[in-house]
Formats: structure tokens, C-alpha cells, sequence
């Protein structure tokens, strides 16, 4: 065959295949996104479906907006049952603080438990949490809880509500008063109704700090029949090794959501936060780099305090989850790990000695004894006399603790 027929037909041949290629291009575009769909919305297995919500973690994704609306499928929305019986809570779900508070943190306890078990997903651990959903014994309400235990990236991650109402002590009536609560009672338990969230993360990594929150809302009945009401809470950072990034992504976040709401809110809340997470005794050592905290908040009408609140807890996945996702994976040295143990001592004492919710908690009858103490670190440790060399990385962090830093 000649050079010029042998052209003819690789032109002719190329052609054709280039015809085929043009009518079969729409068809095989079609499979492809009919299969990219079908397997994004309905993957093959649990696996997939959470590899796939892992990788959707990108830095928009983050950003969180659980609202307090009831939700149309509440299973796919909750992690348990509601506390309240589901018809009444969804009957007042338009025109109860009550019945909306208890709506926004089931709804963003599963989100929260979602995001976190999708870490222990993509290092193809087992670990996942445990859902406890349990009652009070004298009818007051009852909580879930949820425990993750043993994980590859979370050594123990713990995420609580509790909705409860009873009878208030004299005595937790008496500290609510000394903090500025005016009560027509005196030496009578008062009807009240608390509902609120908490959260302990600690990471088995040391470069990955532990993450602290809690949102709440309160209600007491007066003698008189007059209804107090308040919101508290904060969220807060306790890192093993100081990443100033980190930290100054952390305050950043929390701060953009404070100046929406009122630009003095971070500067005070951040201050109370330093103030509050102090051991005292330790010559006034903090817990960690701090972050927001308030409590007996009511300075503004129920609606714009409620709407701050959800605000701050739709604050913590985007907050906290991009700061575990760059250090998860980081090496660490048996040095290392030994200083993050002698810090969660430090985690510990506040919770057992200093701690205002910990002691509530006890105060309260019928405390579920389990769920307060879920906030403690699975492993901790105490050293006599710790000498830290003057220029290390743990020294680095002592310093912030002692002098807390304003970081953004």
C-alpha cells in the first residue's frame, strides 16, 4: 500500500471514530452523572456515605446553621427520641423557648456527633458513639448522651443534652440570688426548667487541643408566679502545645459571631472566659488560651438572646473541626504525650474542685452522675514537682496560661 493511500484511509478511519465518538459523547456523559448522582445521594454502603461527608469537609462546609425548627424527618435529625414527648414539642415548637431550645441542640448534638465520627471514618476505626438516652427517676425529664470511646483520633469525645425540670434546692436557689437573681422567695424550693447542651473533645493527639462547650437555657417560677429567665454558656480551648494559628482562628470565629449580635460581647465575654477557667490555687493558672463565656444572660428581649445563643453553638464545628483536621495526622513523641497527660490533670481538677456546673449537677436531685462526669479525660496523670525547661515548647504554653494573650 502507498504512503498516500495509507493516508487516505487513517483519514477516512479517524473520521468515522470521530462521528461514533460525537454520538456516543451525550450517551456516555448521561451514565456518568446518572451513576455520580445516584451514588452521591444513595451510596452503596454506611462506609462510602460517610468517606463521602468526609471529603465535603471543605472550609465552606463548616460554616453551620442548625436552626430550631422542628424537623420534618426527626430521626434523621436526632440522635434518640426527644426528651419531651415529640407531639407536644412539635405542637409548641413555634411558641416555647422551651420547646425551641430543645429542638435546636437535639438537632445540633447529631451534627456535631456527625462531624466528629467522620475522622474516625477516614483512619477506618471502629469507634463510634454510644447514644444513651435516659430518664430521671422521679419524672423530671431526662437526657441523651452520647459517649465516643477509644477512636483512633478521639480518645473520648462526649456530647450531652439534658432536659430537665423539678424542684430547685433552697440552696442552688441562694447562689442564683447572690449572683443578682431577685427572688420573692425565701428558704422555699422554686419549680424550674433547665435544657441545654455539652461537649468535652479530647483528641489522642497532643497537637490537636481539646474543645470545650455548653449552651443553656433557664427557667424559674417564682412564688409569685413571675417566670425568670436566662441563657449561659461559652465555648473554650485547651491546647497541649501552643499553635498560634490556631489559636488565633479559634478567637477570630467566636468574635465574628459576637460583633454581629454587639461588638462588646467578645472583649467581655472573653475576659469573663480568662476569669472563669482559672485555677486559682495553681497560682492562677488557666485552663487553657479561653474563648467566650457568659451566664445570666437577659440584657435584651428572649428572641435576640436566644438567636446570640444559637449563634455561638452553630460557632463551634467551624471553629474547632478545621483545627483537627490540620493536626490530626502530625507525629508526635512519648515526651509529648506525657504533657498532654500531666495537662488533662490540670483538666480535671477545674472540673472536680472549681467547676459551677459540676457542682450543680451534684446539687441537683436526681443527678445523673454518669453524664456530668463525662467531661473528664479518659487518661490523666500528676507529676511532683514539674520543672519545665525555660525555653521549651511546654514553658511556651505555661506563659500564655499564666498571662492570657488577646488574640485577635
Amino acid at each position: 500500500m502507498s504512503f498516500s493511500r495509507s493516508a487516505i484511509f487513517a483519514a477516512v478511519s479517524y473520521n468515522r471514530l470521530t462521528k461514533q465518538f460525537k454520538t456516543a459523547l451525550p450517551y456516555i456523559f448521561g451514565t456518568a452523572t446518572t451513576l455520580t448522582y445516584c451514588y452521591v445521594h444513595k451510596p452503596f454502603s454506611k462506609h462510602h456515605a460517610a468517606m463521602l461527608d468526609f471529603f465535603r469537609l471543605t472550609p465552606s462546609s463548616f460554616e453551620t446553621d442548625v436552626s430550631d425548627v422542628y424537623p420534618d424527618i426527626p430521626m434523621e435529625a436526632f440522635m434518640a427520641e426527644p426528651i419531651t414527648d415529640k407531639n407536644i414539642l412539635q405542637k409548641n415548637a413555634s411558641n416555647s423557648y422551651q420547646a425551641r431550645m430543645e429542638i435546636f441542640i437535639l438537632k445540633l448534638q447529631k451534627q456535631l456527633c456527625h462531624s466528629l465520627e467522620q475522622f474516625e471514618v477516614k483512619q477506618h476505626s471502629e469507634s463510634r458513639f454510644l447514644v444513651d438516652r435516659w430518664s430521671r427517676e422521679d419524672g423530671g425529664g431526662g437526657g441523651i448522651t452520647c459517649v465516643l470511646q477509644d477512636g483512633d483520633v478521639f480518645e473520648k469525645a462526649g456530647v450531652n443534652i439534658s432536659v430537665v425540670h423539678g424542684k430547685l434546692p433552697v440552696q442552688a436557689i441562694e447562689q442564683m440570688r447572690a449572683r443578682g437573681h431577685e427572688f420573692a422567695a425565701r428558704n422555699t424550693p422554686l419549680d424550674f426548667f433547665v435544657a441545654g447542651i455539652s461537649s468535652v473533645i479530647h483528641p489522642r493527639n497532643p497537637h490537636v487541643p481539646t474543645i470545650h462547650f455548653n449552651y443553656r437555657y433557664f427557667e424559674v417560677v417564682d412564688v409569685d408566679g413571675q417566670i425568670h429567665w436566662w441563657y449561659g454558656g461559652g465555648t473554650d480551648l485547651t491546647p497541649y502545645y501552643l499553635n498560634e494559628k490556631d489559636c488565633k482562628h479559634f478567637h477570630l470565629s467566636l468574635k465574628k459571631t459576637c460583633d454581629k449580635h454587639d461588638r462588646s460581647y467578645y472583649p467581655k465575654y472573653k475576659k469573663w472566659c480568662d476569669e472563669y477557667f482559672n485555677i486559682t490555687y495553681r497560682s492562677n493558672e488557666r485552663r487553657g488560651v479561653g474563648g467566650i463565656f457568659f451566664d445570666d444572660f437577659n440584657e435584651t428581649n428572649q428572641g435576640e438572646c436566644f438567636k446570640f445563643v444559637k449563634a455561638c453553638a452553630n460557632t463551634v464545628i467551624p471553629s474547632y473541626i478545621p483545627i483537627v483536621k490540620a493536626n490530626y495526622q502530625q507525629t508526635y513523641t512519648a515526651q509529648e504525650r506525657d504533657w498532654q497527660l500531666l495537662r488533662r490533670g490540670r483538666y480535671a481538677e477545674f472540673n472536680l474542685v472549681l467547676d459551677r456546673g459540676t457542682k450543680f449537677g451534684f446539687q441537683t436531685p436526681g443527678a445523673r452522675i454518669e453524664s456530668i462526669l463525662m467531661s473528664l479525660p479518659p487518661l490523666a496523670k500528676w507529676k511532683y514537682g514539674l520543672d519545665l525547661p525555660e525555653n521549651s515548647p511546654e514553658m511556651k504554653l505555661m506563659k500564655v496560661l499564666k498571662q492570657p494573650r488577646e488574640w485577635v
